[in-house]
Protein backbone atom coordinates (compact mmCIF):
# COMPACT_ATOMS: atom_id res chain seq x y z
CA UNK A 1 0.00 0.00 0.00
CA UNK A 2 1.58 3.33 -1.27
CA UNK A 3 2.19 6.01 1.72
CA UNK A 4 0.04 8.80 1.54
CA UNK A 5 1.84 11.83 0.57
CA UNK A 6 0.83 15.58 1.15
CA UNK A 7 -0.95 17.40 -1.81
CA UNK A 8 1.82 20.05 -3.29
CA UNK A 9 -1.12 22.42 -2.59
CA UNK A 10 -0.49 21.04 1.30
CA UNK A 11 3.24 21.34 0.84
CA UNK A 12 2.58 25.10 -0.60
CA UNK A 13 1.21 26.04 2.55
CA UNK A 14 3.19 24.67 4.92
CA UNK A 15 6.08 26.65 2.95
CA UNK A 16 4.38 29.71 3.00
CA UNK A 17 3.55 29.63 7.03
CA UNK A 18 7.33 28.49 7.21
CA UNK A 19 8.11 31.76 5.06
CA UNK A 20 6.48 34.34 7.30
CA UNK A 21 2.97 34.12 6.29
CA UNK A 22 0.98 34.72 9.68
CA UNK A 23 2.64 38.48 9.40
CA UNK A 24 0.31 39.07 6.84
CA UNK A 25 -2.69 36.98 7.79
CA UNK A 26 -4.41 40.29 9.51
CA UNK A 27 -2.89 43.13 7.46
CA UNK A 28 -1.80 42.46 4.48
CA UNK A 29 0.40 45.74 3.12
CA UNK A 30 2.16 44.27 -0.30
CA UNK A 31 0.89 44.05 -3.29
CA UNK A 32 -0.96 47.13 -3.17
CA UNK A 33 -2.36 48.35 -6.39
CA UNK A 34 -0.42 51.83 -6.15
CA UNK A 35 -2.22 53.76 -8.89
CA UNK A 36 -5.16 52.68 -7.10
CA UNK A 37 -4.07 53.93 -3.92
CA UNK A 38 -3.31 56.91 -5.46
CA UNK A 39 -6.94 57.95 -6.99
CA UNK A 40 -8.56 57.12 -3.16
CA UNK A 41 -6.03 59.16 -1.16
CA UNK A 42 -6.96 62.10 -3.88
CA UNK A 43 -10.59 61.30 -3.35
CA UNK A 44 -10.04 61.97 0.17
CA UNK A 45 -8.02 65.10 -0.44
CA UNK A 46 -5.04 63.63 0.83
CA UNK A 47 -1.57 63.64 -1.21
CA UNK A 48 -0.14 60.36 -1.87
CA UNK A 49 3.67 60.16 -1.65
CA UNK A 50 5.52 56.49 -2.26
CA UNK A 51 8.96 55.77 -0.80
CA UNK A 52 9.10 52.34 -1.78
CA UNK A 53 10.47 52.71 -5.30
CA UNK A 54 13.71 52.82 -7.07
CA UNK A 55 12.96 56.19 -9.01
CA UNK A 56 15.99 57.71 -7.56
CA UNK A 57 16.17 61.04 -9.54
CA UNK A 58 12.39 61.21 -10.25
CA UNK A 59 12.33 60.32 -14.12
CA UNK A 60 9.53 58.24 -14.00
CA UNK A 61 7.20 60.42 -15.28
CA UNK A 62 9.54 63.60 -16.94
CA UNK A 63 8.11 64.00 -20.20
CA UNK A 64 11.25 63.75 -21.95
CA UNK A 65 11.79 60.21 -20.82
CA UNK A 66 7.95 59.27 -21.58
CA UNK A 67 8.72 60.69 -24.95
CA UNK A 68 11.64 59.05 -26.03
CA UNK A 69 10.15 55.83 -24.65
CA UNK A 70 6.99 56.84 -26.65
CA UNK A 71 8.86 57.87 -29.73
CA UNK A 72 10.98 54.09 -29.60
CA UNK A 73 7.86 52.02 -29.57
CA UNK A 74 5.93 53.71 -32.44
CA UNK A 75 8.96 53.93 -34.20
CA UNK A 76 10.23 49.88 -33.29
CA UNK A 77 7.14 48.28 -32.19
CA UNK A 78 6.50 46.53 -29.26
CA UNK A 79 9.68 43.69 -28.95
CA UNK A 80 12.24 42.60 -31.16
CA UNK A 81 11.61 39.26 -31.73
CA UNK A 82 14.47 37.00 -30.64
CA UNK A 83 17.85 37.01 -29.23
CA UNK A 84 20.60 39.74 -30.59
CA UNK A 85 22.70 36.92 -31.55
CA UNK A 86 19.78 34.92 -33.60
CA UNK A 87 17.48 37.71 -34.53
CA UNK A 88 19.69 40.82 -35.29
CA UNK A 89 19.72 43.52 -32.84
CA UNK A 90 18.41 47.31 -33.65
CA UNK A 91 20.51 50.34 -34.17
CA UNK A 92 19.27 51.75 -30.75
CA UNK A 93 20.35 48.39 -28.80
CA UNK A 94 24.21 49.00 -29.91
CA UNK A 95 23.51 52.97 -30.05
CA UNK A 96 22.43 52.87 -26.07
CA UNK A 97 25.28 50.56 -25.23
CA UNK A 98 28.35 52.61 -26.59
CA UNK A 99 26.83 55.73 -25.10
CA UNK A 100 26.86 53.90 -21.72
CA UNK A 101 30.00 52.77 -21.73
CA UNK A 102 31.21 56.37 -22.66
CA UNK A 103 29.75 58.07 -19.73
CA UNK A 104 30.64 55.48 -17.20
CA UNK A 105 34.13 55.30 -18.37
CA UNK A 106 34.58 51.82 -19.58
CA UNK A 107 35.43 49.84 -22.06
CA UNK A 108 32.48 48.25 -23.26
CA UNK A 109 28.70 47.52 -21.91
CA UNK A 110 25.82 45.05 -22.98
CA UNK A 111 22.13 45.12 -22.16
CA UNK A 112 20.08 42.09 -21.06
CA UNK A 113 16.15 41.83 -20.05
CA UNK A 114 16.85 41.69 -16.53
CA UNK A 115 19.47 42.67 -14.12
CA UNK A 116 18.99 40.10 -11.79
CA UNK A 117 19.70 37.61 -14.73
CA UNK A 118 22.65 39.15 -15.43
CA UNK A 119 24.00 37.97 -12.11
CA UNK A 120 22.52 34.40 -12.19
CA UNK A 121 24.07 34.04 -15.94
CA UNK A 122 27.32 36.03 -15.33
CA UNK A 123 29.41 34.24 -12.42
CA UNK A 124 28.75 30.87 -13.38
CA UNK A 125 29.82 31.50 -16.63
CA UNK A 126 33.24 33.18 -15.62
CA UNK A 127 34.38 30.31 -12.99
CA UNK A 128 35.26 27.10 -13.37
CA UNK A 129 37.14 23.95 -11.58
CA UNK A 130 39.75 25.48 -9.37
CA UNK A 131 38.48 28.71 -8.93
CA UNK A 132 37.58 30.74 -6.11
CA UNK A 133 34.30 33.30 -5.26
CA UNK A 134 34.10 35.21 -2.44
CA UNK A 135 31.31 37.10 -1.59
CA UNK A 136 30.00 40.04 1.14
CA UNK A 137 27.12 38.09 2.87
CA UNK A 138 24.90 40.76 2.34
CA UNK A 139 25.01 40.99 -1.36
CA UNK A 140 21.67 40.22 -3.37
CA UNK A 141 20.08 37.45 -3.67
CA UNK A 142 20.81 36.82 -7.28
CA UNK A 143 24.95 36.82 -6.65
CA UNK A 144 24.18 33.73 -4.19
CA UNK A 145 22.03 32.03 -6.81
CA UNK A 146 24.55 33.01 -9.72
CA UNK A 147 27.39 31.58 -7.69
CA UNK A 148 26.42 29.00 -5.70
CA UNK A 149 25.05 26.43 -9.39
CA UNK A 150 29.14 26.31 -10.36
CA UNK A 151 31.26 24.05 -10.26
CA UNK A 152 33.69 26.50 -8.17
CA UNK A 153 34.16 27.33 -4.13
CA UNK A 154 32.06 30.13 -2.96
CA UNK A 155 32.73 31.75 -0.13
CA UNK A 156 31.00 34.31 2.01
CA UNK A 157 32.93 37.11 3.94
CA UNK A 158 31.58 39.48 6.54
CA UNK A 159 29.78 42.39 5.17
CA UNK A 160 31.60 45.34 4.63
CA UNK A 161 35.11 43.76 6.71
CA UNK A 162 37.63 43.91 4.09
CA UNK A 163 40.07 42.19 6.71
CA UNK A 164 38.04 39.24 7.03
CA UNK A 165 38.08 39.27 3.17
CA UNK A 166 42.05 39.87 2.94
CA UNK A 167 42.29 37.03 5.87
CA UNK A 168 40.22 34.67 3.52
CA UNK A 169 42.18 35.31 0.34
CA UNK A 170 45.41 35.02 2.16
CA UNK A 171 44.75 31.78 3.46
CA UNK A 172 43.29 30.14 0.25
CA UNK A 173 44.67 32.04 -2.87
CA UNK A 174 47.12 29.84 -3.67
CA UNK A 175 45.05 26.52 -3.81
CA UNK A 176 42.89 28.35 -6.77
CA UNK A 177 43.56 29.21 -10.22
CA UNK A 178 41.21 32.73 -10.53
CA UNK A 179 39.63 34.21 -7.98
CA UNK A 180 36.34 36.46 -8.11
CA UNK A 181 35.22 39.55 -5.59
CA UNK A 182 32.05 40.18 -5.40
CA UNK A 183 30.29 42.84 -3.44
CA UNK A 184 27.80 45.80 -4.09
CA UNK A 185 27.95 49.35 -4.80
CA UNK A 186 25.05 50.41 -2.58
CA UNK A 187 23.82 47.83 -0.02
CA UNK A 188 19.74 48.72 -0.75
CA UNK A 189 19.24 46.75 2.79
CA UNK A 190 21.55 48.59 4.81
CA UNK A 191 22.04 51.67 2.72
CA UNK A 192 26.19 51.69 3.25
CA UNK A 193 29.24 50.81 0.61
CA UNK A 194 31.91 49.06 0.55
CA UNK A 195 35.76 50.89 1.05
CA UNK A 196 36.80 50.35 -2.63
CA UNK A 197 40.11 52.16 -2.33
CA UNK A 198 41.15 49.32 0.25
CA UNK A 199 39.34 46.86 -1.57
CA UNK A 200 41.08 47.30 -4.92
CA UNK A 201 44.48 46.87 -3.15
CA UNK A 202 43.46 44.07 -1.85
CA UNK A 203 42.04 42.41 -4.95
CA UNK A 204 45.08 43.50 -7.13
CA UNK A 205 47.52 42.40 -3.95
CA UNK A 206 46.26 39.12 -4.37
CA UNK A 207 46.39 38.68 -8.04
CA UNK A 208 41.65 38.54 -8.19
CA UNK A 209 39.21 39.65 -10.15
CA UNK A 210 36.26 42.36 -9.01
CA UNK A 211 33.08 42.20 -9.99
CA UNK A 212 30.26 45.25 -8.27
CA UNK A 213 27.21 45.24 -8.39
CA UNK A 214 25.80 48.60 -9.20
CA UNK A 215 22.21 48.49 -9.15
CA UNK A 216 21.61 51.21 -6.76
CA UNK A 217 24.85 52.90 -7.06
CA UNK A 218 24.71 54.14 -10.87
CA UNK A 219 22.63 57.33 -11.06
CA UNK A 220 22.88 58.15 -7.59
CA UNK A 221 26.54 57.57 -5.59
CA UNK A 222 29.32 60.89 -7.87
CA UNK A 223 29.02 63.72 -8.37
CA UNK A 224 27.24 63.12 -11.43
CA UNK A 225 25.73 59.52 -10.93
CA UNK A 226 28.22 57.69 -12.27
CA UNK A 227 28.87 55.21 -9.39
CA UNK A 228 30.78 54.01 -6.96
CA UNK A 229 34.40 54.45 -8.67
CA UNK A 230 33.07 58.10 -9.09
CA UNK A 231 32.29 58.62 -5.37
CA UNK A 232 36.03 57.25 -4.71
CA UNK A 233 37.73 58.94 -7.58
CA UNK A 234 38.72 55.80 -8.96
CA UNK A 235 39.38 54.91 -12.73
CA UNK A 236 36.79 52.37 -13.26
CA UNK A 237 38.82 50.62 -15.78
CA UNK A 238 40.76 48.65 -12.84
CA UNK A 239 37.63 47.10 -12.16
CA UNK A 240 37.32 44.01 -13.97
CA UNK A 241 33.50 43.87 -14.01
CA UNK A 242 30.35 45.79 -13.27
CA UNK A 243 26.26 44.65 -13.62
CA UNK A 244 23.91 47.70 -13.54
CA UNK A 245 20.34 47.57 -13.75
CA UNK A 246 18.11 49.68 -15.49
CA UNK A 247 14.94 49.57 -13.71
CA UNK A 248 16.02 51.84 -10.61
CA UNK A 249 17.75 55.05 -11.59
CA UNK A 250 17.15 54.67 -15.74
CA UNK A 251 13.02 54.35 -15.04
CA UNK A 252 12.93 51.48 -17.21
CA UNK A 253 13.44 47.43 -17.23
CA UNK A 254 16.45 45.01 -17.85
CA UNK A 255 19.72 45.12 -16.70
CA UNK A 256 23.64 45.31 -18.50
CA UNK A 257 27.29 43.96 -17.67
CA UNK A 258 30.42 46.54 -17.94
CA UNK A 259 33.95 45.59 -18.52
CA UNK A 260 36.72 45.59 -21.17
CA UNK A 261 35.67 46.31 -24.60
CA UNK A 262 36.64 42.66 -25.54
CA UNK A 263 35.57 41.02 -22.70
CA UNK A 264 32.01 42.05 -23.84
CA UNK A 265 32.77 41.37 -27.17
CA UNK A 266 33.05 37.13 -25.79
CA UNK A 267 29.94 37.62 -23.83
CA UNK A 268 27.66 38.48 -26.49
CA UNK A 269 28.80 35.35 -28.07
CA UNK A 270 29.04 33.12 -25.10
CA UNK A 271 26.91 34.50 -21.97
CA UNK A 272 23.43 32.40 -21.62
CA UNK A 273 21.19 35.08 -20.09
CA UNK A 274 22.27 36.78 -23.45
CA UNK A 275 22.47 34.70 -25.85
CA UNK A 276 18.99 32.19 -25.37
CA UNK A 277 16.99 35.40 -23.99
CA UNK A 278 15.25 38.43 -26.00
CA UNK A 279 16.83 41.51 -27.13
CA UNK A 280 15.66 44.64 -24.50
CA UNK A 281 11.99 45.97 -25.93
CA UNK A 282 12.67 49.16 -28.04
CA UNK A 283 9.98 51.47 -25.66
CA UNK A 284 12.46 49.90 -22.59
CA UNK A 285 15.24 50.86 -24.19
CA UNK A 286 14.11 53.94 -25.12
CA UNK A 287 13.45 55.45 -21.93
CA UNK A 288 16.80 54.12 -20.80
CA UNK A 289 18.58 56.36 -23.26
CA UNK A 290 16.25 59.12 -22.85
CA UNK A 291 17.78 59.27 -18.66
CA UNK A 292 21.34 58.51 -19.81
CA UNK A 293 20.95 61.76 -22.47
CA UNK A 294 18.81 63.81 -19.16
CA UNK A 295 21.79 63.23 -16.86
CA UNK A 296 24.46 64.57 -19.87
CA UNK A 297 22.57 67.68 -19.40
CA UNK A 298 21.37 67.66 -16.25
CA UNK A 299 23.86 66.19 -14.02
CA UNK A 300 22.91 68.52 -11.01
CA UNK A 301 19.54 66.42 -10.50
CA UNK A 302 22.09 63.69 -8.73
CA UNK A 303 23.08 65.78 -6.27
CA UNK A 304 19.39 67.15 -5.30
CA UNK A 305 19.10 63.32 -4.44
CA UNK A 306 22.19 63.47 -2.18
CA UNK A 307 19.84 66.58 -0.54
CA UNK A 308 17.16 65.01 0.16
CA UNK A 309 18.67 61.93 1.10
CA UNK A 310 20.91 63.54 3.64
CA UNK A 311 18.43 65.25 5.46
CA UNK A 312 16.18 62.31 4.87
CA UNK A 313 19.01 60.22 7.56
CA UNK A 314 19.63 63.58 9.83
CA UNK A 315 15.84 64.06 10.46
CA UNK A 316 15.24 60.39 11.00
CA UNK A 317 17.99 60.36 13.60
CA UNK A 318 16.85 63.57 15.46
CA UNK A 319 13.35 61.63 15.54
CA UNK A 320 14.93 59.18 17.45
CA UNK A 321 14.86 56.49 15.05
CA UNK A 322 17.63 53.72 13.84
CA UNK A 323 18.78 53.99 10.62
CA UNK A 324 21.62 51.71 10.73
CA UNK A 325 24.69 52.36 8.57
CA UNK A 326 22.87 53.82 6.35
CA UNK A 327 25.32 56.80 4.97
CA UNK A 328 21.90 58.96 3.19
CA UNK A 329 22.51 58.00 -0.01
CA UNK A 330 19.10 57.15 -1.80
CA UNK A 331 18.11 54.13 0.34
CA UNK A 332 17.65 54.91 3.99
CA UNK A 333 16.21 51.96 6.35
CA UNK A 334 14.45 52.84 9.47
CA UNK A 335 14.99 49.52 11.76
CA UNK A 336 12.66 48.71 14.41
CA UNK A 337 12.61 45.84 17.37
CA UNK A 338 10.02 43.21 16.03
CA UNK A 339 8.12 42.82 13.37
CA UNK A 340 5.24 43.87 14.70
CA UNK A 341 6.40 47.01 15.62
CA UNK A 342 7.59 47.46 11.45
CA UNK A 343 4.09 46.51 10.30
CA UNK A 344 2.25 49.32 12.75
CA UNK A 345 4.66 51.80 11.76
CA UNK A 346 4.27 50.83 8.10
CA UNK A 347 0.26 50.31 8.58
CA UNK A 348 0.30 54.01 9.86
CA UNK A 349 2.18 55.65 7.38
CA UNK A 350 -0.14 53.62 4.58
CA UNK A 351 -3.38 56.04 6.52
CA UNK A 352 -1.75 58.69 5.99
CA UNK A 353 -0.95 58.39 2.49
CA UNK A 354 2.71 57.29 2.31
CA UNK A 355 3.62 54.05 1.14
CA UNK A 356 6.66 52.17 2.19
CA UNK A 357 5.92 49.22 2.95
CA UNK A 358 7.57 46.76 5.05
CA UNK A 359 10.32 44.08 5.00
CA UNK A 360 10.06 41.65 8.26
CA UNK A 361 11.64 38.24 7.64
CA UNK A 362 12.39 37.71 3.47
CA UNK A 363 15.91 39.29 2.72
CA UNK A 364 17.25 40.40 6.20
CA UNK A 365 17.67 38.43 9.44
CA UNK A 366 14.55 38.10 11.63
CA UNK A 367 16.18 40.33 13.94
CA UNK A 368 16.12 43.19 12.28
CA UNK A 369 13.49 44.63 10.65
CA UNK A 370 12.67 47.59 8.84
CA UNK A 371 10.75 50.15 6.34
CA UNK A 372 13.50 50.77 3.27
CA UNK A 373 12.61 54.53 2.12
CA UNK A 374 13.97 55.15 -1.01
CA UNK A 375 14.63 58.86 -1.55
CA UNK A 376 13.68 60.30 -4.36
CA UNK A 377 15.78 63.96 -6.00
CA UNK A 378 12.20 64.88 -6.35
CA UNK A 379 10.59 64.54 -3.08
CA UNK A 380 9.72 67.02 -1.17
CA UNK A 381 11.10 68.67 2.03
CA UNK A 382 7.70 68.53 3.34
CA UNK A 383 6.82 65.05 2.51
CA UNK A 384 10.13 63.83 4.51
CA UNK A 385 8.85 65.36 7.36
CA UNK A 386 5.51 64.11 7.47
CA UNK A 387 6.27 60.70 6.78
CA UNK A 388 9.93 61.07 9.87
CA UNK A 389 6.57 62.79 11.99
CA UNK A 390 4.18 59.74 11.13
CA UNK A 391 6.56 56.72 12.00
CA UNK A 392 8.02 58.21 14.88
CA UNK A 393 5.03 58.74 16.46
CA UNK A 394 4.06 55.36 15.37
CA UNK A 395 7.24 53.37 16.79
CA UNK A 396 6.11 54.92 19.91
CA UNK A 397 2.49 54.01 19.99
CA UNK A 398 1.45 57.36 19.39
CA UNK A 399 -2.03 57.00 17.62
CA UNK A 400 -2.73 58.54 14.24
CA UNK A 401 -6.58 60.34 14.43
CA UNK A 402 -7.01 59.90 10.65
CA UNK A 403 -9.03 56.97 9.10
CA UNK A 404 -7.67 54.23 7.10
CA UNK A 405 -7.50 54.77 3.17
CA UNK A 406 -6.09 51.41 1.79
CA UNK A 407 -6.97 50.22 -1.15
CA UNK A 408 -6.68 46.23 -0.98
CA UNK A 409 -3.75 43.81 -2.29
CA UNK A 410 -4.78 42.54 -5.41
CA UNK A 411 -7.90 44.61 -6.16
Amino acid sequence: MKPERPSFSAVSERRFRLAGKAIIERHNPYFVPVDRQQDLCEQNSKPFVSFAHYDYLGLTKNPEIVEAASEALHSLGTGVGASRLVGGERSSHRAFEDDLADYLGVGGAMTLVSGYLANVSLINHLMGPRDLVLIDELAHNSIFVGAKSGRYDCVTFEHNDLSDLEAKLEAARNQYRHVLIVVEGLYSMDGDIPDLPRLMEIKEAHDAWLLVDEAHSYGVLGKTGRGLCEHFDIDPRRVELTVGTLSKSFVSSGGFVCAEAGVIDWLRFTLPGFVYSVGLAPAALGAAHGVLRFLRRQPEQVEKLHRKSAYFRDRARSAGLNTGAALGYGVVPLLFETPQQTMLVSQALMDEGIYAPPIVQIGVPKDLPRIRFFISAEHAFDEIDRAIEIAAAASHGVPVASPAITAAAGS
